[in-house]
């Protein structure tokens, strides 16, 4: 299956993809937006998926499908994947704020409390949000995971993070 990135309302979106969650599997929790458009060999994401959610099957050259209902929120598969094209939501944070996970690979290192512009998938700024959780230990492998609270209504959209 090729993926296409389309266009919404003047937004880049991926949302008509096989590892895209539907918005009632978003309104439940925490979960994984997969938008790997790379038909390479590639399967890590789908190895270190401990609840099985994620499906490439063969050829290893298949887009990964997420199967929603089998995700977790863990986490794993956003540092596991090479291509950083994993990315998690939870908008039931709370009444106003949700949470955007994404990889982060430079430097200077975030921290907790740190206010930081986020940005979308074309690198422009769509608003600010705070970090709630830095992970970078051995199961991340050198990729922090960051956890910032952002509105409700860009959590989907943050893709990258600056000061």
């Amino acid at each position: 299956m090729s993926l296409k990135r389309v266009k919404a309302h003047g937004k880049s979106s991926f949302q008509a993809t096989a590892g895209y969650p539907s918005n009632a599997r978003i309104k439940k929790g925490m979960v994984a937006i997969i938008e790997c458009e790379q038909e390479i060999p590639c399967n890590p994401c789908e190895l270190v998926c401990p609840k099985n959610a994620i499906k490439i099957g063969l050829p290893i050259t298949n887009v990964p499908v997420l199967n929603e209902d089998a995700c977790g929120g863990c986490g794993l598969c956003i540092a596991g994947c090479p291509g950083q094209a994993i990315f998690m939501v939870d908008k039931t944070f709370s009444d106003k704020t949700a949470l955007a996970v994404i990889p982060y690979e430079y430097i200077p290192q975030l921290e907790k409390g740190d206010t930081v512009s986020v940005k979308n998938r074309d690198g422009e700024k769509i608003g600010t949000g705070v970090i709630h959780r830095v992970i970078n230990n051995e199961k991340t492998d050198r990729t922090t995971v960051l956890y910032i609270e952002v509105e409700k209504s860009i959590a989907e959209e943050v893709r990258a993070v600056g000061k």
